[in-house]
């Protein structure tokens, strides 16, 4: 029992992390507004735990949620353009121009991203780090626009997510992505039941 006290204590804010993360994405499953609310809070909280781990990737990518969620938030809140109820954000899906150019962004940013890391840190999987922390770029920003298939990308960032974090030990934030992963699928099988428009 001390151990496992001592064992909390030590890792309280990873736990506090992965508490708020479980509240962010069911938070996003239901299209709640203070889904960024708790992105926000869960950002704070991962950019220590990824620093301690040398994910240094995975905590800037902190910084950059810190930014999508404030647009989330006002994307959410105010929907498209001026806000009017014809402007309003919907669940849509993603046209084929805007994914090819989604794909050369996440391509060169995975490049980019990978040099930093192997020449200027000591980050034990550089393209790892690097790829999962691309896709999570772009799959954030397409929530905030309420693209379904961002759920989709963001089940294969959880699985990959959960091989890297068991290599450097930080079982509660496996646990957290392999919740992650499930609650992917069913936030993919909640939005598909609204109308989904196709927007660009």
């Amino acid at each position: 029992m001390n151990s496992f006290i001592d064992w909390t204590f030590a890792n309280k804010v990873e736990l506090g992390g992965t508490i708020f993360g479980l509240i962010y994405i069911w938070l996003s499953i239901r299209q709640n507004l203070h889904t960024w609310t708790a992105g926000i809070i869960t950002s704070l909280l991962y950019c220590w735990v990824f620093f301690e781990a040398k994910f240094y990737a995975g905590m800037g990518l902190q910084g950059y949620y810190l930014i999508i969620s404030i647009y989330g938030f006002w994307s959410w809140r105010r929907g498209r353009d001026n806000g009017s109820e014809a402007d309003k954000l919907h669940v849509s899906n993603t046209k084929t121009n805007l994914w090819i150019k989604l794909s050369i962004f996440s391509l060169l940013l995975t490049s980019f991203i990978y040099y930093l890391l192997g020449r200027y840190t000591d980050s034990p999987i550089p393209f790892g780090d690097a790829s999962t922390t691309s896709l999570s770029i772009i799959a954030t920003w397409m929530l905030a626009r309420k693209k379904i298939e961002h759920w989709l990308i963001w089940i294969f960032i959880d699985l990959v997510s959960c091989g890297l974090y068991i290599y450097r030990g930080l079982y509660p934030t496996v646990f957290l992505f392999l919740v992650y992963t499930v609650m992917a699928g069913i936030g993919y099988y909640e939005w598909r039941k609204e109308p989904v428009k196709v927007q660009c």
